[in-house]
């Protein structure tokens, strides 16, 4: 039934596939030490934060906006991935929280 939904020229989806590239720049990861999430009813918007310790403020170093389903793929994805980490290396431990701080935006 799949194939009736395809359009002519089109080969089936398990047979695409995609070459991925990095630049060096994007390579070289962005390190951040608080997330935040929000989202609507068509997008989810997940920043990516860095605190510095003592800092009165941070700043968000990246931003990604996706679709409900996609980001309920990537939960499942990091759900899989905590899974097989803990196997191999042990439970992770939830860290305790200290103080609580209060978070806002500043341009």
């Amino acid at each position: 039934m799949s194939e009736q939904n395809q359009t002519p020229n089109q080969p089936p989806m398990a047979s695409k596939q995609i070459q991925i590239e990095i630049d060096e720049q994007t390579s070289q990861g962005v390190y951040c030490n608080l997330a935040m999430i929000s989202h609507n009813e068509t997008e989810f918007v997940l920043d990516f934060i860095f605190i510095q310790p003592q800092a009165p403020k941070a700043k968000v170093r990246s931003r990604i906006i996706t679709s409900p389903a996609h980001i309920k793929r990537l939960m499942l994805a990091i759900n899989d991935n905590i899974k097989r980490y803990e196997q191999q290396f042990g439970e992770i431990k939830k860290p305790q929280v200290i103080e609580e701080k209060k978070v806002g935006f500043y341009n």
